[in-house]
């Protein structure tokens, strides 16, 4: 074999390698009680935040759960930068049952970044993200690393992307808020692992 066919064949290699991998991240389905949103979770590049997430999945401790946040640009009155995401979690009742908190993965390491239907874990401060999740509605670069809606500039750890349901994400974006809260949460009825 010449040296142009076997780079022909590494890159043909390649190719089929990355499309193995993506066709191998695992797809999760959030039940709501407006209707489903299935996500892939990016376990390759994000493999803390991703495995974090499938490790609440596994355990059952979303069922129950609820979104109950909602972020949009009119209800941002005290921040400078906005966002557009709707935000959910675990049940309050089962704060005491959460795993430790998880190292943030960067976005300037993931190479992921916060675009329409991206999943991202909710943090107060660097390596204090655990159960609750937010996906982004739009593009959402300031919630990248060096975007400034996070004061410390480190932004979140971005780890899949909705492939179904954004309908669903506006609908709950949509529901009667008092300020960022929801005035009903939208409660998670099932959430489980879709067989590929």
């Amino acid at each position: 074999m010449n040296a142009r066919t076997l780079i022909g064949l590494a890159l043909a290699v390649n190719c089929l390698s990355a499309d193995a991998a993506a066709q191998a991240l695992p797809l999760v389905s959030v039940e709501t009680s407006l209707g489903a949103i299935v996500i892939e979770i990016d376990t390759i590049r994000a493999p803390i935040t991703g495995g974090n997430f499938l490790a609440y999945v596994d355990s059952g401790l979303y069922d129950g759960g609820r979104f109950y946040r909602t972020v949009m640009l009119q209800n941002q009155p005290d921040n400078d930068v906005l966002i557009e995401v709707i935000q959910g979690g675990i049940d309050p009742a089962l704060r005491e049952d959460r795993f430790d908190a998880i190292a943030l993965e960067r976005t300037n390491v993931t190479g992921l970044r916060h675009l329409d239907g991206t999943i991202s874990v909710a943090r107060a401060g660097p390596d204090t993200g655990r159960s609750e999740f937010f996906i982004c509605i739009g593009d959402q670069p300031e919630l990248d690393y060096g975007g400034a809606r996070n004061p410390d500039g480190q932004g979140f750890a971005a780890f899949g992307r909705v492939v179904s349901g954004m309908d669903v994400v506006r609908r709950i974006q949509a529901q009667p808020a008092e300020g960022q809260q929801l005035r009903v949460v939208v409660g998670i009825v099932g959430v489980g692992r879709v067989d590929g």
